[in-house]
């Protein structure tokens, strides 16, 4: 992608996901990196159909609703509905190319775990992605990062020390940064919720009432 002679506006963070149910894990990421890499803000987007995992037990306007409830007091990340509205398989090629065309001056920030980037060159044109994004990996401390094969390669290849690149480039970019490890898994908020457990302080209470209003994840 060719950089635009006028300053660059705030870059942005796409944070993905299917959000069943949203948790402080999925935030104190969105909000860690935020902060920590000077982002005007970051999209939190659920997808509608996911397309490397099986579908998700909640409906899609619940996971959106969840979603809203969970950023509502917080500025600095924006619950994003565009792949719930556009349906059909979720790819983040597509949003992504939905929001370079919305905002051809900013720089987007795809935010992704490392053990989801291992599967990267698995995306429906990763490729294009990259042309399009930073990618930032977002890993605990002390992390291992693969030293072999073409994820490290890609890594090697574009990797980044200075946070003002992203600053300063629309896309191209891979950042590692560490955040605090919150070892929270959705799958396990959901068991516990169906046998009848109390997940509180893995999630908001907002979230959580929501859960409990809709019924969701009983069996």
């Amino acid at each position: 992608m060719q950089q635009l002679d006028k300053p660059l506006d705030k870059p942005i963070g796409l944070l993905g996901g299917t959000f069943d149910p949203i948790h402080f894990g999925h935030l104190r990421m969105g909000l860690e990196l935020c902060n920590d890499l000077d982002l005007a803000n970051v999209h939190i987007i659920p997808c509608y159909q996911p397309v490397h995992r099986h579908a998700p037990a909640a409906t899609p306007a619940q996971r959106l609703d969840m979603v809203k409830v969970a950023v509502s007091h917080e500025p600095t990340l924006y619950a994003d509905d565009r792949e719930i509205r556009r349906q059909g398989p979720s790819y983040m090629v597509d949003t992504v190319l939905e929001l370079r065309a919305e905002k051809p001056n900013t720089p987007l920030c795809l935010l992704i775990g490392v053990d989801a980037f291992l599967n990267f060159q698995s995306w429906q044109r990763w490729q294009t992605i990259l042309d399009h994004t930073h990618i930032i990996l977002s890993h605990r401390p002390n992390y291992l990062m693969p030293l072999s094969g073409q994820i490290a390669d890609l890594i090697k290849e574009r990797l980044q020390t200075d946070t003002g690149f992203i600053h300063e480039h629309l896309a191209g970019g891979i950042l590692l940064h560490p955040i605090t490890a919150l070892e929270i898994s959705a799958s396990a908020i959901r068991k516990q919720i169906a046998l009848g457990r109390n997940p509180r302080y893995l999630l908001p209470d907002e979230v959580l009432n929501y859960i409990q209003q809709q019924g969701t994840y009983r069996i």
